[in-house]
């Protein structure tokens, strides 16, 4: 599929009543909104990824993102391919984060997959830009559940990281650091143990800092990773 006909194929799957639904999600981006539903993008990305080689879809992705159409980035997300990401490609990507669905998805389905994925957790974490810093725990999260080959102590890293921004009171960066230690603890048994205990010096922390935001990430936290079920599968895996 070329570059005009997916701009097409997006302006003609454009529905306002999606876009309404969305802002009620918290979906409110500077960028142009069109509606289009994820499950239509899917298709696309797949349609798109059975081209010939000549055609590279990162090239296509580049394109995409410089659209500044909501769908269009987080189409840009599913076909850019990690390998040939660059640090500059990354920041520009980062910078134009506006939405929460923008920066998870591209987290998911690119960023957690680049060679910088693992230090970019560390340098977006002391960035002040809301997205930027959701970014951060939203790569420890995607880390968590798709990065096979990494070892507890890798994880364990993003502790001090996760405990000292369980403070910050922004809605969307307080959400992602929750995701974050709730997705670790749930990798395995001693990941489990560590994220509670972890949460209960978030508690600690809240306690004295009046943080709502940090009792509401350790509350979520303890309550999820305690739970039996999440146990038992974690004992299943060993």
């Amino acid at each position: 599929m070329e570059y005009q006909e997916i701009v097409k194929k997006l302006s003609s799957l454009k529905n306002s009543e999606n876009v309404k639904g969305m802002a009620r999600f918290g979906v409110r981006p500077k960028t142009k909104v069109l509606g289009v539903p994820i499950t239509e993008l899917r298709k696309i990305a797949k349609t798109i990824k059975k081209d010939p080689p000549m055609q590279t879809s990162h090239k296509l992705a580049l394109k995409l993102w410089d659209l500044k159409i909501h769908e269009a980035r987080i189409l840009a997300g599913f076909i850019a391919e990690p390998c040939k990401a660059t640090e500059s490609q990354i920041e520009k990507w980062v910078k134009g984060f506006d939405s929460w669905d923008v920066c998870d998805q591209v987290c998911s389905n690119f960023l957690d997959k680049t060679e910088f994925a693992y230090k970019k957790v560390f340098e977006f974490s002391k960035r002040k830009e809301e997205f930027v810093k959701r970014t951060a725990f939203a790569l420890m999260a995607c880390l968590a559940v798709h990065n096979k080959k990494m070892k507890d102590k890798d994880f364990l890293k993003f502790f001090p990281l996760i405990k000292k921004e369980s403070v910050d009171e922004r809605n969307f960066v307080k959400k992602a650091v929750n995701w974050a230690l709730r997705q670790i603890g749930k990798r395995n048994l001693n990941l489990n143990k560590k994220a509670i205990e972890l949460a209960k010096e978030i508690l600690q922390l809240a306690e004295k800092n009046n943080s709502k935001s940090a009792k509401w990430i350790a509350s979520g936290v303890i309550s999820e990773l305690k739970n039996p079920k999440i146990k038992k599968r974690l004992k299943n895996k060993i």
